[in-house]
C-alpha cells in the first residue's frame, strides 16, 4: 500500500480498481449532469445544422472533457475532427495547424491555404459526404485578426451554404471579446451558444458516490457535510471538485480512516490551493 514518500495508495485503502477522479477518465464513465446534457444536446444540433458553435465556461468547468465526449461520439465516417489547442497562434501559424489538420501540405502564402482550406472543406463535404468539425480550444487568446479570418474561411458559395462545423470554445471573458463591434458578423454566424455553469450541490451529491462506484467501491466514505463542503470549495467546477476530493482520499488514507468528513475535506482544500 506504500508509494513514494510514505504515502498509501489510496486506492488500494479504499478498495478502487483506479483513480474516479482522474483528468483522462474514459468517457464512458463520465457523468452526466444538467449542464453537460444540456451542452451536448447544443453540440449534437450543430453537427447536423452546422455552422459557428460557442461554448464558454470558468477554467475547470468542464468544457474539454464534453469536447472529448462529444469527438467520440462522431462517426468517422461521417466527420473529420480537426482540433487545435494552441490559440496564441499569428494568422499564419493557424493556417498552417488548419492545414495540418486536414491532411494538406500548406503553400508558403496565406492567399493560397486559404484557398487550400476552402477546397479541402468543400471536397470533404460535398465530395466525400464527411462534415469537417474545427474545434478552436483557449479561444480567449485567439488574436482579432484570426476571429476575422474565421468568417471568410468558412464561407461558401457566397455565404448560403454551411459545409463545416466551427466551435470556439473558452473562457468565459471570451464572450466579451466577441461582444465587440468588429466581430459583429462573426457573432451572427454563432448558431449555438452554451456557458457551462459546474455542478449543482444536488449533483455533487451524486457525482462522488458515482465516479467511487464505477471504480469499485459502493460504501458512503464521503459524509454530507463533507460533499456540502466539496462543493462550496469548488464552486462545483469538475476540476477542483477532482482534485480536492483525490487528495481527500490521499489524506484519508494516510490517517487510515474510512470516513472523509468535513475536517479532511478542509485539510485537502489546503494543500491543492497555491497562495504565498
Amino acid at each position: 500500500l506504500i508509494l513514494r514518500g510514505g504515502l498509501i495508495m489510496f486506492t488500494a485503502f479504499y478498495g478502487l480498481s483506479f483513480d474516479p477522479f482522474q483528468k483522462d477518465i474514459d468517457t464512458k464513465f463520465f457523468f452526466k449532469s444538467n449542464d453537460f446534457n444540456q451542452a451536448l444536446s447544443r453540440l449534437d444540433f450543430l453537427k447536423n445544422v452546422k455552422g459557428f458553435g460557442l461554448l464558454t465556461g470558468e477554467p475547470g468547468s468542464g468544457k474539454s472533457s464534453l469536447l472529448r465526449y462529444f469527438v467520440n461520439s462522431l462517426n468517422p465516417n461521417l466527420f473529420k475532427c480537426v482540433y487545435i489547442p494552441l490559440s496564441t497562434l499569428t494568422v499564419m501559424d493557424f493556417y498552417r495547424a488548419l492545414c495540418d489538420g486536414l491532411g494538406i501540405i500548406p503553400s508558403f502564402k496565406k492567399v493560397s491555404m486559404f484557398k487550400q482550406i476552402q477546397e479541402s472543406i468543400y471536397t470533404y463535404y460535398h465530395s466525400k459526404n464527411i462534415t469537417p468539425v474545427i474545434i478552436l480550444d483557449e479561444a480567449q487568446f485567439l488574436k482579432n485578426s484570426i476571429l476575422d479570418d474565421l468568417r471568410i474561411i468558412f464561407n461558401f458559395q457566397m455565404d448560403s451554404k454551411d459545409c463545416a462545423v466551427l466551435i470556439l470554445s473558452g473562457q468565459t471573458q471570451f464572450i466579451s471579446q466577441i461582444q465587440r463591434q468588429p466581430h459583429e458578423a462573426l457573432r451572427q454566424r454563432i448558431v449555438v451558444n452554451y456557458s457551462l455553469k459546474g455542478l449543482t450541490l444536488d449533483e455533487v451529491k451524486l457525482y462522488i458516490p458515482y465516479m467511487l462506484k464505477i471504480a469499485g467501491c459502493s460504501e458512503p466514505i464521503f459524509t454530507d457535510d463533507a460533499l456540502e463542503l466539496l462543493y462550496s470549495s469548488s464552486n462545483g467546477l469538475l476540476r477542483p471538485l477532482n482534485a480536492i476530493a483525490r487528495m481527500s482520499l490521499i489524506a484519508g488514507a494516510n490517517k487510515h480512516t474510512r470516513v472523509i468528513d468535513s475536517e479532511v475535506i478542509y485539510e485537502a482544500q489546503t494543500e491543492v490551493n497555491i497562495s504565498a
